[in-house]
């Protein structure tokens, strides 16, 4: 099996209860603003298994930027892919987004915003990380 592909399996398998917990910590706030859920069996059962995959996926698809072979792009295009598509059908099998062309255009905008920017942001703090420590390999051979 390839190496990759059980690093997604691991990672995903050791996060995927994460997303029931936060499920329940932000129902638990709803409730605590005052709003009432009415959820029934089936519908409380998909959120949790949604949020299941959800944690899995995500976690999983941090493998994609260590694939040695795979440019920067690749690695990204692969990552938002996953992420994106799974995030995107789970919040409209639960009603979290309304299936509504315009409200999905501005749900995109932002989900490919955020991720751009995060992906930005460790390329920037690896790069800086990766310097300061050849720096100091200099030092240590000199």
């Amino acid at each position: 099996m390839n190496k990759y592909f059980k690093t997604f399996l691991h990672r995903g398998l050791l996060f995927a209860w994460g997303g029931p917990v936060v499920l329940g910590i932000v129902y638990l706030f709803i409730e605590l603003s005052g709003e009432h859920l009415s959820l029934n069996g089936i519908e409380l059962f998909i959120a949790i298994l949604s949020t299941c995959i959800i944690a899995f996926v995500h976690a999983g698809s941090s493998v994609f930027p260590i694939i040695e072979h795979w440019s920067k792009v690749k690695s990204m295009f692969f990552q938002f892919l996953c992420i994106y598509s799974v995030y995107t059908i789970a919040y409209l099998i639960n009603s979290w987004l309304p299936f509504d062309w315009k409200i999905l255009l501005i749900y995109t905008s932002a989900f490919v915003g955020t991720f751009l920017l995060i992906w930005i942001i460790v390329l920037l703090t690896v790069n800086q990380l990766s310097k300061r420590m050849n720096q100091q390999l200099k030092k240590i051979k000199k």
